[in-house]
C-alpha cells in the first residue's frame, strides 16, 4: 500500500491568551480555508500529533485556534513552531490542467526545441500571473544560474507533464 503523503498547510505561531488558544500562520491562498482541512497534525522536531481543533476565530488579521486538550498557556506554548500537516487526500482534486505549486517543484524545465533550462526551485505570486523560478543546470550552456519564467499557459507554457515531471515552455534560453 502506498503511504499517504502529509503536505505542510500552515504553522503554529504564538500562543494566545491564557486559556491554551494559539495563533496560526495559514499556507493557504484564503487564510481561512486552512480550516477546510482536517485532520491536522502538528509536527514540532520528529514529534508528530493529531489533534482536534474545537474551535476557531478571526483575531486581528490572523486566525487563533483551540485544540482539544490544551486548556493553558503553559501546555499551548509546547505546540509553538508547530508545522501543522494535512494528509494530501485531504485537499480537493483540481480540475484538468491546473496544478498545486507543490506538484510543479523539482520539475525539469525545456523549451519547446528540446532545451533542457533546469529545474522549478520556487514559485513567485506577482499579482499579474504566477512566475517559474527554474535553477539553471551547472553547464547552462547561457551562463544562468536562474530564470524567471511567466507562468502563463498557452503563451509561454505549452505543456505540464505530472507523470514525465516536466514542464514545456516557448522560451529563449537566454533569456
Amino acid at each position: 500500500m502506498e503511504e499517504v503523503k502529509e503536505i505542510i498547510l500552515g504553522k503554529v505561531g504564538a500562543v494566545y491568551g491564557i486559556k491554551g488558544w494559539l495563533k496560526i500562520h495559514s499556507f493557504t491562498d484564503e487564510q481561512e480555508a486552512i480550516l477546510d482541512y482536517f485532520p491536522w497534525s502538528l509536527k514540532l522536531g520528529n514529534n508528530t500529533q493529531l489533534v482536534e481543533i474545537t474551535d476557531w476565530r478571526k483575531h486581528s488579521n490572523g486566525l487563533i485556534v483551540k485544540v482539544g486538550g490544551i486548556d493553558d498557556r503553559d501546555q499551548a506554548q509546547a505546540l509553538v513552531g508547530s508545522e501543522i500537516l494535512v494528509k494530501e487526500t485531504a485537499l480537493p482534486d483540481l480540475p484538468e490542467g491546473e496544478f498545486y505549486w507543490r506538484d510543479l517543484m523539482g520539475m525539469q524545465v525545456i523549451t519547446s526545441s528540446g532545451y533542457d533550462l533546469g529545474t522549478v526551485s520556487d514559485l513567485l505570486e506577482t499579482g499579474a500571473n504566477d512566475v517559474l523560478v527554474v535553477k539553471a543546470n551547472r553547464n547552462d550552456g547561457f551562463g544562468k544560474k536562474e530564470r524567471l519564467i511567466p507562468y502563463l499557459f498557452e503563451q509561454v507554457v505549452q505543456s505540464v507533464s505530472i507523470e514525465n515531471k516536466q514542464i514545456c515552455v516557448d522560451w529563449d534560453p537566454g533569456f
